[in-house]
């Protein structure tokens, strides 16, 4: 074996602490030389502000440096170009949802994370109309609430009652909606809604675990999953057990709220959770007068969108109706034409739903599986 192929092998246990895989199935390993008794390494990091930096510097000097015929190591530190990050994101999504643990939503199932950096925003309103705008369309929509401190979709959806166990699975309760159904599982059907839930994070995390794991969504189309304001330990449970989801980032146009809402951006990439774009709330409010105003500002979601790099799928006006229709339990989508703002927006997000479902062989073989039992 060459002595460039040993120190590979050695550096294949080095692994990205932040990604979770080795920095040679990353392709974060560039050239590797040998000059006598000296090893020249460069290594490629995501940023040149990496605060793992020294500590991938330190794991790869202390693999080479095992090697009996090598007495010095040379390591030069870099960043990656474009292509090579975004190579290196899909190597790492795609690691992450090969070890993800199994759950019982379809693998075909597309799974919308609805997120924000702040609370306040509209993201259970936004998660509660964009389910009813789905199931309207004939799909069986699956939400979950897993803003378990502050949980309000039962409400928001009408969806109430006790929990029913099948066989140590959770069933979610469900609501049907003109062709289509919304089931949903909250705190809200396990707890008073006035009840402060005074849980530390790891009780929460095995919440989020349990409703997941220990719940049957076989049955859905779609998931969408209302989490709670910021960066913390649910989002970052979500992310490990459904790496595959794509998040959608809700702000309001103010700017203060769009540099906040840029937090769960940077989330998702630190994830290797796909960003599918953001939805601009209260956008406006359009008077009788015949005027619209902007009370809380103007173009945040756009600007945001635009440091993003990715679409911006709605802008959703501040309305009235809003508010009574969850205070009523029906959501305004729930009287929307095909023309609504959350009927397009579903149409969008379903539009970019094929970008999260695995295409790898696994994959097509269930669809071919379960194409041949439709056909028998």
């Amino acid at each position: 074996m060459q002595p460039q192929d040993r120190i590979l092998e050695r550096l294949a246990r080095v692994r990205d602490p932040e990604l979770g895989a080795t920095i040679v199935e990353l392709g974060m390993v560039g050239a590797v030389r040998v000059t006598g008794r000296v090893a020249h390494v460069e290594v490629a990091l995501t940023t040149a502000s990496c605060p793992l930096r020294s500590d991938i510097e330190r794991d790869v000097r202390e693999a080479v440096l095992e090697l009996e015929d090598i007495d010095e190591i040379e390591v030069t530190m870099g960043v990656l170009d474009p292509a090579a990050k975004a190579s290196l994101m899909r190597t790492a999504r795609a690691l992450a949802q090969a070890r993800a643990p199994q759950t019982s939503i379809p693998r075909r199932a597309p799974v919308f994370m609805i997120a924000s950096g702040k609370g306040g925003v509209g993201k259970s309103s936004i998660s509660a109309n964009v389910a009813i705008a789905l199931a309207k369309t004939g799909l069986r929509v699956g939400v979950l609430d897993a803003d378990i401190w502050g949980f309000s979709l039962a409400r928001l959806l009408d969806i109430t009652g006790d929990v029913e166990v099948r066989g140590a699975k959770m069933i979610p309760l469900e609501r049907s909606v003109g062709a289509g159904s919304v089931a949903l599982l909250s705190m809200g059907h396990l707890a008073d809604e006035k009840q402060a839930l005074l849980w530390r994070g790891l009780m929460v995390q095995k919440a989020v675990a349990q409703f997941i794991e220990d719940a049957d969504w076989s049955q859905v189309d779609v998931m969408v999953i209302d989490t709670p304001p910021g960066t913390g330990d649910i989002v970052m449970t979500l992310a490990r057990l459904l790496p595959h989801m794509g998040q959608v980032v809700v702000t309001t146009p103010s700017k203060a709220a769009q540099h906040v809402a840029a937090r769960a951006a940077d989330f998702a990439s630190k994830s290797h959770i796909r960003l599918l774009g953001v939805i601009e709330n209260m956008s406006g409010f359009a008077c009788e007068c015949g005027k619209v105003h902007a009370p809380l500002g103007v173009g945040g979601g756009r600007e945001l969108a635009q440091e993003l790099g990715v679409e911006l799928l709605a802008k959703i006006p501040l309305r009235g109706d809003v508010a009574d229709g969850g205070d009523d339990g029906l959501p305004v989508a729930w009287h929307e034409d095909g023309e609504g703002p959350f009927q397009e927006l579903a149409r969008r997000l379903m539009g970019l739903a094929p970008s999260l479902i695995p295409v790898g062989c696994t994959a097509r073989l269930l669809d071919a599986l379960d194409h041949a039992v439709t056909e028998a």
